[in-house]
């Protein structure tokens, strides 16, 4: 077992102990236990359980992210400042103020990718267990928490006509699978184009107009069209399952967007404009940067110099005694 492998057994042992308990329930429920909406359905509960698990680490992500757009108007004024100085020291002294920067503010950049990279490895034991899936019911053998039982099981399921260990570069050539095929580009599609409209409506809705330009801006727009290819390219080497995995995985990212976006927006961007007219609309008071901008307003106008408005009347002149 080489490093890697080391790595990942307790993620697989993790990851096929939640699917095989999934499978296990339906099973008990009464669904076909060999049946590939069964094994699908399971599959759907999993991204359930780890995505929830990872909801605190989501949240963290959210607060790095805007700590990172409010950053910005600091970071181009830091650029600004070091414009055209290439000299070693320079350099280092606008790398130790960009990182000073990031102290004081509580983030950085990998503190916003950190939940896709703690899904790596938990995606990678998937993998492992799906595609060995078919090895070890030829060899009788269970796959780290899944019993040989499950996994002969697994390996017999047909989703949509596609086995559930099949890929899509597997099934082109002498041994073609239509169905397969068919199926796994219609998730791959919707694997990528998930991908697409999540990070597009990130930048549309949920970016401050500091946030739209400098490097953070152009690090979001490469997001936009490179994640998507990655998905892509790999989607045609993934197994079914995987494919079912990765795509309720993204659904479940746009739907947690969406709902952050229109009730937790981030400060100074079109959703929370657009939750501000909502708010009007029935009577509450704004929030956010509104919020600021309405009490430093109020702030401002206590501070003025308060007229009574009262006329002052003219004094009557006494009388010169005769």
């Amino acid at each position: 077992m080489d490093f890697f492998q080391i790595i990942l057994w307790p993620f697989k042992w993790v990851m096929s102990w939640i699917l095989g308990a999934a499978h296990t329930v339906l099973d008990w429920i009464g669904m076909d236990p060999n049946g590939g909406f069964t094994w699908t359905l399971s599959i759907i509960l999993l991204v359930v359980i780890v995505r929830s698990a990872l909801i605190p680490l989501f949240v963290k992500q959210i607060k790095s992210q805007r700590a990172m757009q409010a950053l910005q108007p600091d970071i181009q004024k830091l650029q600004a400042k070091y414009k055209g100085k290439t000299d070693q020291l320079s350099r280092q002294a606008m790398a130790m103020e960009q990182q000073a920067l990031f102290k004081e503010h509580g983030t950085s950049p990998f503190a916003a990718c950190l939940p896709m990279l703690v899904q790596m490895p938990f995606f990678f034991a998937l993998f492992q267990i799906l595609t060995g899936a078919g090895a070890a019911a030829e060899r009788g053998e269970g796959e780290a928490a899944l019993s040989a039982e499950q996994i002969h099981s697994f390996g017999e399921a047909i989703f949509l006509g596609a086995p559930m260990q099949d890929t899509f570069l597997g099934s082109i050539g002498e041994n073609m699978n239509v169905a397969v095929i068919i199926v796994s580009v219609v998730m791959i599609i919707l694997m990528s184009g998930s991908q697409f409209f999540m990070q597009k409506m990130l930048m549309s809705k949920n970016m401050s107009e500091a946030a739209m330009t400098g490097p953070f801006a152009q690090s979001q727009k490469f997001m936009l069209y490179i994640l998507p290819l990655v998905f892509g390219i790999g989607g045609i080497n993934f197994p079914i399952g995987v494919l079912i995995y990765w795509t309720a995985t993204n659904f479940w990212a746009v739907g947690q967007q969406m709902w952050i976006i229109r009730n937790n927006p981030t400060p100074g961007s079109q959703a929370e404009r657009e939750l501000n007219e909502r708010r009007a609309v029935k009577g509450l008071p704004p929030v956010g940067k509104a919020a600021q901008e309405a009490a430093a307003k109020a702030e401002a106008e206590a501070a003025k110099p308060q007229q009574t408005g009262q006329r002052h009347q003219p004094k009557r002149k006494s009388k010169k005694r005769r």
